[in-house]
């Protein structure tokens, strides 16, 4: 079988044991996601999903990840949104961590995604994905350690509260009518980080 087809049966099986309600595959390439002309239909098929499952909440790619196929997805994820009229897009946009982790974020902007819980469900779901695995890259046992760190790096002064959590981050700021343009998004929770280690780093050099 082709790639392409393995990758699909390893979603549809992912889509069986978390009990999916529905996966749609919409097949575009990374070529397509990654640039602004071809995207455009990626745009529209998306836009179309969202409109037919009118979900409240819409979890996606965040755009501080460092995997440009991911940026290029959420992008489509939000212009398809931004499409739609503000009385059919969802209430809330969060963008969580795939390649590159959110840790960074200053803790009150952290969307905190307790997955203590089913933790033998999680497992199966990421050793699903065999083909992306059996290449050498171990994202199974990377994702499992990413969210056991998170849930113990989280807070350095008391005990673990939960023993895996992924961090997300709130961009319904970006699809609310009028919404805040994503460069400026962008720079302004950058700048709350850099004041949180310099605030940090003053508190400890009076």
């Amino acid at each position: 079988a082709s790639m392409q087809r393995v990758r699909e049966r390893e979603q549809e099986a992912a889509a069986v044991v978390g009990q999916y309600a529905f996966v749609a595959q919409l097949a575009y390439p990374s070529s397509v996601a990654k640039s602004a002309a071809p995207r455009h239909a990626m745009v529209g098929d998306l836009a179309r999903l969202i409109e037919l499952a009118a979900p409240d909440i819409v979890y996606a790619h965040n755009p501080f990840d460092k995997h440009a196929t991911h940026v290029g997805v959420f992008k489509a994820t939000l212009d398809a949104i931004l499409s739609l009229p503000v009385d059919q897009r969802p209430q809330q946009l969060i963008g969580c961590e795939v390649w590159r982790g959110l840790d960074w974020l200053p803790d009150d902007l952290k969307l905190i995604q307790n997955l203590t819980e089913r933790g033998n469900i999680a497992a199966a779901l990421n050793g699903i994905f065999d083909s992306q695995i059996s290449g050498g890259k171990r994202y199974d046992l990377a994702v499992e350690g990413r969210r056991m760190a998170n849930a113990t790096f989280l807070d350095a002064f008391n005990t673990d509260q939960v023993q895996r959590c992924a961090y997300g981050i709130d961009l319904s700021a970006l699809i609310l009518e009028p919404g805040i343009p994503i460069n400026a998004f962008i720079e302004e929770t950058l700048k709350q980080f850099q004041q949180n280690v310099i605030d940090t780093l003053t508190e400890v050099c009076r």
